[in-house]
């Protein structure tokens, strides 16, 4: 769908907005919901926003539908009814929400394929393991790729999940010997920037009003390993 950016605080861009729901691209780094610190979070920047620019009195409702973890940007849809948050909400349950996630891998990455393995998470450390076969604990994970584009030895991914474990993409490629860029848990720390290139670059869903699909894309960061393929 075509949107109109409009840049707000701490770089969150809302993409579109009507009365039953509002799109924006979550900057890396910045929380999807408070965690009780005082870090900034998407959910109360954009309830402010509505406050402010709708005179809004009292409490603003905005339903929190999905997530993104801390250190990943990328496309969010948050409810502005009870009643969108519901209809979004079942989409995500019953996976008729696509997502679609870009990287920048170490290393040169060819064609297509599917990277199939068995992932475990130590809640303690906030880590996977990767294991090519089945062990105790271990759940089946997998995701599709295409390479988009290769330079200075590092490759644009464009990657679908099949499964949705936790840091399924960044444990899968760096199991595959491909870590993204900027990845210091799975990969190695990089001067060139400080945060993990990875993106849910395109977001798919059904208008839970309108009932028409609509499709919004974030624009390829300026920044570094992006500006490369940009």
């Amino acid at each position: 769908m075509d949107s109109q950016i409009t840049e707000i605080a701490y770089g969150v861009k809302v993409l579109y907005e009507d009365n039953h729901l509002i799109v924006a691209i979550k900057p890396a780094g910045i929380l999807s919901q408070s965690d009780g610190s005082n870090a900034p979070d998407i959910l109360t920047i954009l309830k402010a926003y509505i406050k402010d620019k709708y005179q809004k009195p009292g409490e603003v409702y905005l339903g929190l539908v999905h997530r993104l973890d801390r250190p990943v940007s990328g496309v969010m849809v948050f409810a502005r009814t009870s009643k969108a948050a519901s209809r979004l909400s079942e989409q995500i349950r019953t996976r008729r929400v696509e997502k679609i996630y870009r990287c920048v891998v170490n290393g040169v990455l060819e064609g297509e394929g599917r990277l199939e393995n068995f992932i475990s998470k130590d809640e303690a450390s906030n880590t996977v393991t990767v294991s090519d076969v089945k062990k105790p604990g271990f759940k089946a994970s997998y995701l599709d790729y295409r390479a988009l584009a290769s330079k200075d030895g590092m490759t644009l991914v464009e990657v679908k999940l099949g499964t949705g474990r936790s840091h399924q993409i960044r444990a899968q490629m760096a199991h595959a010997g491909h870590p993204l860029i900027g990845d210091q848990k799975y990969g190695k720390k990089d001067n060139r920037t400080k945060d993990i290139a990875l993106e849910a670059y395109k977001l798919s869903f059904e208008h839970p009003v309108k009932r028409e699909f609509i499709t919004f894309e974030a624009p390829v960061p300026d920044t570094f390993p992006w500006s490369l393929f940009a």
